[in-house]
Parts: C-alpha cells; sequence; structure tokens
C-alpha cells in the first residue's frame, strides 16, 4: 500500500513538474493569454485603452542648405523642421505606442534615390543603398521633403518587430500608414512620378506587411468579424479582442480617407476586409467601418469623438500640429485629445525638450508622465481600471 501510494505521489510530482516546465517555456504574452485572470489588463480590450503615439514617426529634417531652398518655395517649410528619434528610440525609452508612416510605391527600385532639392543644393548623393531596393519606401515627400530614419517600409516595421519580440508583453501597437504618390509639380521639373495605389500594388503592400507582421502577430478585420456579420457589426455587437489575448502585436490602420483608393482595397468581395491587413479609414454604417479618424479633437469634435468611442469604434486623433503648441505651449488641444477618449493620440513631441527649440516646455504625454498605456477615460470607470501598470 505504502508503495503504490509512493508510485502514485512520484505520479503526481512528475506531472506538476512536466506543466511547471511548460510553463516556464512560453513567453509572458502566452503566459498572460494562459492566465487571464492575472493579466494587469484583466477584461479590457483594445478600445479600452488610451496610449501616445507619434506623427510621422520616421521623419529627418534635411540639411540646412535643403532648407534654406525650401523657404524659398514653401512659406509653411517650418512645420517641417522636426525630428524623431529612432523606431526602437521611441517605443523603447519615449513611451510611445503607436507609430505613423508614410509609403510610397517603389516596385523596381530607386524610384527615389535622387531627390531633386538634393541636387539643387549641390549635395552628393544619396549613399543609403536601401534607396536603390525594390519594395516600398517610408519618406514624407519626394523630392523635397525626404530624410527619414528607415528608408525601406520592411526596414521600419523589421525595427519595430525585432523590439517587439523582445518585449512581448507590449499591448497592441498600431500602426498608421498614409499611402502617398508624389507631388505634380515636381514630377513636371523632373522630379520620380510614382506608381497608382490600384488594388494590385495594395495586395503587394499586405504581402510585404505579412512578411514582416505574419497573421499571428498582428490584429486583423478577420481577428473580429462573425460568422454572418460585417466587420461594423461584428465589432459594434461583439468588441475587440482582450487586451490579454493580443499581447506583444501589431495592428495596421489606413490614414487615407480617399473612397477610390478605399475602394480598391475592398474591391473582389471584400467589403469587411475579408484577408486584408490594414484596417480601412471608415465611416459610420459601412460594412468595414471599425477605425476611424478625427484629427481635430477641438470644440464640437471632442463630443463626437467620445461618441464614436463610446460606440465601439476604435479612433484616432492629434494632440498638437506643427508647430503650433510647441510655439505657444498651450495644452488645450492635447487635453481635449486625451479627454476624448480616443484610444490613438498622436504628437511631434514625446517627451520633454523636443520643444525647446520653439520656446516652449510643450510635451504630450499621458498625465502623470510614467506609463506607456492606461484606460480610456471614457470607456473604463475609475474603480473598473486595474490598480497595476497595464503594461510592465
Amino acid at each position: 500500500m505504502r508503495r503504490h501510494t509512493s508510485r502514485g505521489r512520484l505520479r503526481r510530482q512528475l506531472a506538476a513538474a512536466t506543466a511547471l516546465a511548460a510553463l516556464a517555456a512560453l513567453s509572458p504574452a502566452a503566459q498572460a493569454q494562459g492566465q487571464g485572470h492575472r493579466d494587469p489588463a484583466g477584461r479590457l480590450r483594445l478600445n479600452q485603452v488610451q496610449a501616445m503615439a507619434t506623427h510621422n514617426s520616421y521623419h529627418r529634417e534635411v540639411s540646412f542648405a535643403e532648407q534654406k531652398l525650401m523657404e524659398a518655395h514653401d512659406p509653411n517649410f517650418r512645420t517641417l523642421l522636426y525630428s524623431h528619434a529612432s523606431l526602437p528610440r521611441q517605443v523603447e525609452r519615449q513611451r510611445v505606442r503607436g507609430i505613423e508612416l508614410d509609403v510610397f510605391p517603389d516596385p523596381q527600385g530607386g524610384l527615389y534615390a535622387d531627390p531633386l532639392i538634393r541636387k539643387s543644393a549641390q549635395l552628393p548623393p544619396l549613399t543609403d543603398p536601401d534607396w536603390r531596393k525594390p519594395g516600398f519606401k517610408v519618406l514624407h515627400w519626394a523630392d523635397f521633403d525626404y530624410q527619414t530614419s528607415c528608408v525601406t517600409l520592411k526596414g521600419c516595421l523589421t525595427q519595430v518587430k525585432e523590439w517587439s519580440d523582445r518585449q512581448p508583453g507590449h499591448v497592441t501597437v498600431p500602426i498608421l500608414l498614409e499611402l502617398k504618390q508624389t507631388d505634380p509639380r515636381l514630377e513636371e521639373r523632373g522630379g520620380a512620378k510614382s506608381p497608382p495605389w490600384d488594388t494590385a500594388m495594395l495586395d503587394a503592400l499586405d504581402a510585404e506587411i505579412r512578411t514582416v507582421f505574419p497573421d499571428e502577430d498582428t490584429v486583423t478585420a478577420d481577428d473580429i468579424r462573425r460568422e454572418g456579420q460585417t466587420l461594423e457589426q461584428s465589432v459594434l455587437e461583439h468588441g475587440w479582442p482582450k487586451v490579454s489575448e493580443s499581447r506583444g502585436k501589431a495592428m495596421f490602420l489606413m490614414d487615407n480617407d480617399d473612397q477610390k483608393l478605399q475602394d480598391a482595397y475592398r474591391a473582389g468581395g471584400r467589403e469587411s476586409l475579408q484577408g486584408r491587413v490594414l484596417f480601412t479609414d471608415s465611416e459610420p454604417g459601412r460594412p468595414d467601418a471599425a477605425f476611424t479618424k478625427v484629427n481635430d479633437p477641438t470644440g464640437a469634435n471632442k463630443a463626437v469623438i467620445q461618441d464614436l468611442v463610446k460606440r465601439g469604434y476604435y479612433v484616432r486623433t492629434r494632440s498638437d500640429v506643427p508647430l503650433d503648441q510647441a510655439s505657444s505651449g498651450d495644452t488645450r488641444m492635447l487635453t481635449d485629445a486625451l479627454e476624448s477618449g480616443a484610444q490613438m493620440v498622436s504628437t511631434d513631441f514625446p517627451v520633454p525638450g523636443l520643444a525647446a527649440r520653439y520656446g516652449s516646455d510643450y510635451v504630450a504625454e499621458l498625465p502623470g508622465g510614467e506609463d506607456v498605456v492606461r484606460c480610456n477615460p471614457v470607456t473604463v470607470r475609475k474603480a473598473q481600471c486595474p490598480w497595476r501598470p497595464l503594461e510592465q
């Protein structure tokens, strides 16, 4: 009898050791998913949190020689005079949990490698070989405001993915993509002419994103849409994925509200973004409506955003525009943005010191300046918000 009890105890000990080993092998995010009651986010969903993001997250200023030429051709050139840290620095050191990238098609490679303004300033050619590689490029204004901390879309996303792999417990990071084309005025002067964003080009965009962020590492419409329902019906009736179930992932959003471009993205029976990577900047009432953009949170727009958030939409807004708040130090737009409940609040000044060159100490950060993400002030009552940080 003793021998039987000893063997039973041994089996239980071996089973417990096996379970502990299996748990130890899991990533922090996987452990959180397997033990949802221990995740600090509890039952919160992606639309029930709020974080700061950066606007034109890749942007760097051109040289002084080129800035002189900018001044001669663009009366608003000063709005281009800001630079962001590299993407890894932003997410690691600046508490940023959302980025924006401007994307130009370049299927053959080299299309944007010889900017007109650089040649006019008599500067040597660009030497980074990434400009010559086929694939989508990340820059603000081809042939004019082109400096970037990461040249290719694949390179930019790889930087974010490598950070994500090092910190798999992070909240889902929204990545806003503005799909751009070249300026006709600069095309007439001999500048680059980008190919159109047709359905084939948009298919290629999705494919390139998936080479860095496969479907299991993203939140897409396919993760939300229920059988027999549109994306909008699904997100409003059943909600977004839980924070605890989507840690370590990214979510891609389309900044463009151009109807023709969006129709090309939804073509082929994809009205609810079936099989697509990006959420479109849609409007309530459309089958693909889940994400929408209201850049100005001031005045009546604050209540508009609050209503959208309460109904279940994911909203992006801005806390400042170059360079008004940085010059004045005025934080009223920031306050409106935070109080609106928009889940993604974008800024050019995520940490102290960046606005000093414009004469102020303006900085856009969550209240307290310590957390990278907080409970949404519109959809989560204070008593419902966990006392522990939502990201540790």
